[in-house]
């Protein structure tokens, strides 16, 4: 009986883990998408090309904050659910793969 109590607690911290990270990650593309939608407004109003710049660059920091945090969801959820179901080659194939895409 203990057994699937823990099962289910763990089930439960899982979906609760997935559910943080889905939310984390609307949350900050809905940040991103208004920042990105000021960019556009101070090209079209011809704004100072540094001033452009420094909001692109706050742009690129979200967007890696939103990386970083979708990466910790992964691995601490669906890479866990993949070792678990024997599935260890696929999941290190595409970590590696990921990776190798970010160093590009």
């Amino acid at each position: 009986m203990m057994i699937h109590e823990h099962a289910n607690h763990d089930h439960a911290e899982h979906d609760a883990a997935k559910a943080d990270t889905r939310d984390g990650a609307i949350k900050r593309l809905s940040y991103i998408e208004g920042h990105l939608a000021g960019v556009k407004k101070m090209v079209e109003e011809d704004r100072y090309c540094v001033d452009i710049l420094r909001q692109t660059f706050a742009v690129r920091r979200a967007i890696q904050k939103l990386e970083s945090q979708l990466i910790d969801g992964h691995l601490r959820t669906c890479v866990v659910d993949g070792v678990k179901q024997g599935r260890e080659e696929q999941v290190l194939s595409e970590l590696v793969e990921l990776y190798e895409i970010a160093d590009r």
